[in-house]
């Protein structure tokens, strides 16, 4: 796709016309994926030349009379130079502060010419694959119920800039995201954006899986922001007897799990309750009996021991055979889909035996903006990239905490980090206690819990604590809008 839009990029015709930029005269040129100026010094003097890349920096065109009228990016206070960046500056990295939109205009020598820019820029602006119409699912209640606002103040000015059309519905209940994206008319829609946390996102792939059509609707485009390219994102199915969720991000058991669910109780701190948590959950060290199984990448066969035979594990009497025709993946009752499952005669399965710290399974590289699960992890590569802990002094695990910053933390010989095809939890009793087991949580969402907190208002969780839980990757299933 990237090296279909460089070639018709490199195809159109370069334009050059005298114009004027910020009141200064200037050369300009519009040459492959970029728009660029120079000044000339006649009739104003002065002014800076400054270049804009299409893909990256720019969100759309409009023309009014002789101006054109070139939306782009900026990010916090370096808005003015970003949108306008001398040419010859280096290519320091610019800090990742919030974006928000700003206008260049070029005015040209004539109504003609600046239609016929615009018309060029759209054309090279479309070869890029961005959406033109989006359908936007806002949570008010995530987080600090700023979803609204970021909608208002954050996107929508983007959207309208880029000249998108969109329809936005907000969530009302849990699973509202998942009810939505089960019975949206996709052919309405060039991408399906979520406001909110990983939550909402979870929710609408679930509900594209769980419709007749999900071999086709789980490949419309899913994104945070309205704006990058359309890469495959793994999708992993968590499976438990009957019972099935689909997982975009991580699954997480032990300490990582205690933290995040556990510290939800101190949200009033902000960001602080994680570190704070982590800290409070270090100095009182858990540990997880139990096993997990997996079947290695290649380069990781000699990981664990070697498992001479493993039960079945079916979700809704699927068959575990690897099917070839995906019209099997099909689930005889409801049409959904069923996952992709694991031969277990067809693979070499290997084992680790508890006690563990903490299991951290990604199919992302970064769990936030600031932790870096998997520094190995690629987006569609067909593999779950595995972080186990099973014995850590106190000391050396408060280390850890703040190595996952970068990601450096994998590199420790407390951590076992490798990568799977498949892979299976047995989780066990706490040590030191016959009553208490742990969390298990995937993509945020309490999947399973055996730590005894149950009261009579809580939700039902969709699994037990204690069966075995089997992760399966089908690479490249569904499609996310990301930067490069």
């Amino acid at each position: 796709m990237a090296e279909e839009q460089s070639k018709a990029q490199a195809g159109a015709k370069a334009l050059s016309e005298p114009v004027r930029v910020g009141g200064s005269a200037a050369e300009a040129t519009l040459s492959g994926g970029e728009l660029a100026w120079r000044p000339t010094g006649g009739g104003g003097g002065g002014g800076e030349a400054g270049r804009l890349e299409l893909e990256s920096e720019v969100l759309g065109v409009r023309v009014d009379g002789r101006a054109l009228r070139v939306a782009t990016f900026a990010r916090g206070d370096d808005a003015a130079a970003a949108a306008a960046r001398p040419a010859t500056c280096g290519g320091g990295e610019r800090r990742r502060e919030r974006e928000r939109e700003r206008e260049v205009v070029v005015e040209m020598e004539s109504e003609e010419a600046a239609a016929a820019w615009g018309d060029a820029m759209r054309d090279r602006l479309a070869s890029l694959g961005r959406p033109k119409r989006l359908f936007i699912i806002v949570n008010p209640y995530g987080g600090k119920r700023g979803g609204r606002k970021i909608f208002q103040t954050e996107v929508l000015p983007l959207i309208e800039a880029a000249g998108i059309l969109y329809t936005m519905q907000e969530t009302k209940h849990r699973l509202h995201a998942q009810e939505i994206a089960h019975s949206l008319d996709l052919r309405k829609y060039d991408g399906i954006v979520c406001v909110s946390g990983d939550g909402v996102l979870v929710e609408v792939v679930n509900g594209l899986l769980q419709r007749e059509d999900w071999n086709t609707a789980i490949k419309i485009p899913l994104g945070i922001i309205p704006a990058g390219h359309k890469r495959p994102l793994d999708v992993t199915s968590v499976v438990q007897g009957k019972t099935r969720f689909f997982s975009v991000l991580m699954l997480t058991w032990g300490l990582v799990a205690d933290i995040d669910i556990e510290s939800e109780k101190y949200r009033w701190m902000g960001s602080a309750r994680l570190d704070f948590y982590s800290l409070l959950r270090v100095v009182s060290l858990r540990r997880y009996n139990g096993r997990v199984l997996f079947v290695p990448a290649p380069g990781y066969e000699g990981l664990g021991d070697l498992v001479e035979q493993i039960s079945s594990c079916k979700s809704n009497g699927a068959s575990t055979g690897v099917q070839e025709d995906r019209s099997n993946d099909f689930n005889d009752e409801t049409c959904a889909y069923a996952g992709p499952s694991i031969d277990e005669t067809d693979h070499e399965w290997r084992s680790l035996d508890g006690p563990f710290v903490s299991v951290w399974v990604s199919g992302v590289p970064f769990a936030s903006e600031n932790v870096m699960t998997a520094p190995e992890a690629k987006f569609g590569d067909g593999y779950l990239d595995v972080a186990i802990i099973k014995d850590c002094p106190r000391s050396a695990l408060a280390g850890l905490m703040f190595q996952m910053k970068d990601g450096s933390y994998v590199k420790s010989p407390y951590v076992e980090y490798f990568k799977v095809k498949a892979l299976r939890i047995e989780p066990g009793m706490r040590v030191g206690s016959t009553t208490k087991g742990g969390i298990i949580d995937s993509d945020g969402e309490v999947i399973a819990r055996g730590d005894g907190s149950h009261t009579g208002d809580e939700i039902e969780h969709l699994m037990a604590y204690g069966p075995p839980i089997q992760l399966t990757v089908d690479q490249g299933l569904a499609t996310i809008f990301s930067p490069r």
